[in-house]
């Protein structure tokens, strides 16, 4: 086995998926909004990450059992990303323009609790049932957004260095050194994922802002489109 190749293929991993914001920003998005615990958030990272490596490993064996031309599967490669860059831009339009309408609609307003203290908050538009406590109802009625956007964006984006870069050097070796290679880079840009995601959600969490809870969606839904577009026209 070339220890080069598998060097290689960590540094790839690891280093190309940080460099990619779209593998970490938007799990930092939707876990703020669904105020999901770090717990929850590593699993849908982990079961996202698998599904985004295994789309790009199944290619390449594909490609290699068939002997097809690398290029031909880059190209592929290149139609996934484009695919995925523009579903996340359309997710994070999507999600900013609903976090917007509900942000209107939530307008806050006071309730004054018995022994005189004040809350505010919203209702969405809606009005309390009977002898419910502003804070059951406000809990009641939070968005926990899936995750399945994101488990699409990410199975649909390809890891663009794996086939041409190191499973298809790795086959003149035997199909033993393909599949070691691709668990290695697996490994690592999983891991990386999971960092990125931990490292900014620590970061974020740092930051209160309790004014801008109405506005939690909306925000979410422009950092996604934010990043569609660098990654669109920036090529980031």
């Amino acid at each position: 086995m070339n220890i080069i190749l598998l060097a290689t293929a960590a540094g790839l991993g690891f280093f190309h998926t940080l460099i990619g914001v779209d593998h970490y920003v938007p799990f930092v998005a939707m876990s703020k909004t669904g105020k999901w615990s770090m717990k929850k958030t590593f699993i849908i990272v982990l079961i996202c990450g698998i599904g985004h490596v295994l789309s790009s490993v199944i290619l390449g064996l594909l490609g290699i059992w068939l002997g097809a031309q690398v290029s031909v599967l880059v190209g592929i490669e290149d139609l996934r990303g484009e695919l995925a860059t523009w579903f996340l831009i359309a997710f994070g339009m999507i999600y900013m323009l609903w976090g917007i309408r509900r942000a209107i609609k939530n307008k806050p307003h006071k309730h004054v609790l018995p022994g005189g203290s004040e809350v505010w908050h919203g209702h969405d538009g809606k009005a309390h049932d009977a002898g419910e406590s502003p804070e059951l109802h406000a809990k009641n009625t939070g968005v926990s957004p899936s995750f399945w956007p994101l488990f699409i964006l990410l199975v649909l984006g390809p890891c663009e260095p794996l086939i041409p870069l190191l499973m298809y050097p790795a086959a003149e070796a035997g199909m033993m050194a393909v599949a070691v290679v691709a668990i290695v880079f697996s490994f690592c840009t999983i891991a990386a994922m999971l960092l990125g995601t931990f490292v900014v959600l620590k970061g974020v969490n740092l930051i209160k802002t309790p004014q801008l809870e109405r506005y939690a969606h909306v925000l979410a839904g422009f950092s996604i489109l934010m990043c569609g577009l660098a990654i669109q026209f920036l090529g980031i």
